[in-house]
């Protein structure tokens, strides 16, 4: 049994120093223009996911889902989040921002985070992703009108579409 214990020692311990020595060799691959391997983006997004959700109070939202409380939402997004995570009804495509971890293009996929865990993001940020901290200078009533929104971007009632619509022509 003592030996069996060695053994797993041994080995733990030569995996971190291999760990170590390809981290502080340079031989992971850093370019933010190449797309990370699978590994990578599996490892960052399972520890993000798993950090939002243990960080973010389970609360339900405290600013109702009324149309005019969507259109405040959907004004919000579009001058502040839409950059990054895209205009409804105008996809990226290939042309959307090169970022790690890829940051998701709400209006296409969604989001599988609660509207606290949208707003915990949004206020907090995600370090080393591009997503910035918004909590001081933004209210959160503002913050949980805009996680409404998104929760509900593609799922919302005729008249919000339409008026939401009009706001991204009125931007171009």
């Amino acid at each position: 049994m003592k030996m069996f214990l060695l053994g797993v020692l041994a080995t733990l311990a030569v995996l971190l120093i291999g760990t170590v020595a390809y981290l502080r060799l340079g031989l992971a691959e850093v370019s933010a223009d190449l797309s990370p391997s699978q590994w990578e983006s599996y490892l960052m997004n399972t520890a993000v996911h798993a950090s939002v959700r243990r960080e973010a109070p389970n609360l339900p939202n405290p600013v109702p889902p009324t149309d005019e409380n969507l259109i405040a939402g959907a004004k919000f997004y579009l001058a502040g989040c839409a950059g990054c995570h895209g205009t409804p009804g105008k996809p990226f495509g290939s042309n959307g921002p090169v970022l790690y971890p890829p940051i998701p293009e709400l209006p296409v996929v969604g989001t599988d985070y609660s509207e606290a865990q949208i707003v915990w993001v949004a206020k907090h940020g995600i370090r080393r992703s591009g997503m910035f901290a918004n909590g001081a200078p933004v209210t959160d009533e503002k913050l949980w009108s805009v996680a409404g929104y998104i929760k509900r971007m593609n799922s919302l009632p005729p008249a919000v579409q339409g008026a939401v619509a009009k706001l991204v022509e009125d931007q171009h």
